[in-house]
């Protein structure tokens, strides 16, 4: 008898355990989630244009001037070879940041 009853006493404390977890998560589903802003959802204040003097150059955006100059030296150099172009020629030829 006493086997039975710690059978029943670990069920009962497995089923309530099950119980309170489906409650918890039932109650959290109904709530809406939380947006979060990322950066690239927000956008980026700063572009840079990189030419190579043949070929196709590269347009980028950045969260930083550096960045922006950065990416758009990479984009040039991969569009130029892809291009038939010159990349060991890219050099940013605008770079700003929005107010």
């Amino acid at each position: 008898m006493t086997g039975e009853t710690a059978r029943q006493c670990s069920s009962r404390v497995l089923l309530s355990l099950l119980a309170i977890s489906l409650a918890l998560t039932a109650g959290c589903a109904g709530k809406p989630s939380k947006a979060r802003a990322s950066a690239s959802s927000v956008g980026s204040n700063c572009y840079a244009k990189a030419l190579p003097t043949s070929g196709e150059g590269g347009l980028a955006w950045g969260s930083t001037l550096h960045m922006a100059r950065k990416k758009s030296m990479d984009n040039c150099i991969r569009y130029a070879g892809r291009s038939g172009g010159t990349p060991d020629t890219c050099q940013v030829v605008l770079a700003q940041c929005k107010d």
